[in-house]
């Protein structure tokens, strides 16, 4: 008798007890899933912040302690960031000049000179000359000058004439807080303050 009750009520049940299973099966696995979705998104947003700050969201008293090999990686990292291909960094000994090569995103070839110098250090003609000189080495379209200080009024005429892109330190805190590197162009020449704001920056940092 009691064999028989069992298996009648086994008959009866184990389609609701299948049923269940599966739901709890499917509920499983669909928390798994979600809870995989959410670790792969809070990485990739851990990484997205990563790469942020590798690309250039430091402020410029930061840039001002890098070392100069640090300081070109920042400027690879932008340029990489406004969507430049085949970006490399080729600075150090022999470097012809040049410390950061790569394509702008309209296809153009681009040679970088970057000098990580003091606030109040200014950028000669000479640098502009070499890096002139690189840009005939390398065969690059455009040349571009980065640095953390300014130019002298001549070697930022220098800079126009000879279609260089003179990015000074106002225009790399504009580049580094989101601006493109294509936009600097557009102000290529200006950004380093009216003849007031020289004075002031020859009182505080001397010529």
């Amino acid at each position: 008798m009691a064999p028989a009750l069992l298996v009648m009520f086994w008959t009866s049940v184990w389609p609701y007890l299948l049923g269940l299973l599966l739901v709890g099966a499917a509920g499983l696995l669909g928390w798994r899933l979600w809870r995989t979705d959410r670790l792969l998104r809070g990485r990739d947003r851990r990484w997205r912040q990563e790469d942020a700050v590798a690309a250039g969201r430091r402020t410029l008293a930061e840039v001002d302690v890098m070392t100069g090999t640090e300081f070109e990686e920042l400027v690879a990292g932008l340029c990489r960031r406004d969507g430049c291909t085949e970006v490399r960094r080729v600075g150090g000994a022999g470097d012809n000049g040049a410390d950061v090569l790569g394509r702008l995103p309209d296809g153009r070839t681009m040679v970088v000179q970057c000098k990580r110098y003091a606030p109040n250090r200014a950028i000669p003609n000479r640098e502009l000359r070499e890096l002139l000189g690189a840009r005939l080495h390398f065969g690059a379209d455009v040349a571009v000058f980065v640095t953390t200080s300014r130019f002298t009024g001549p070697s930022e005429k220098f800079a126009l004439e000879h279609d260089i892109l003179a990015v000074h330190r106002d225009h790399l805190g504009l580049w580094n807080n989101g601006a493109s590197l294509l936009s600097l162009s557009d102000v290529n020449g200006r950004g380093q303050g009216d003849a007031r704001h020289r004075r002031r920056w020859k009182q505080a940092y001397g010529d």
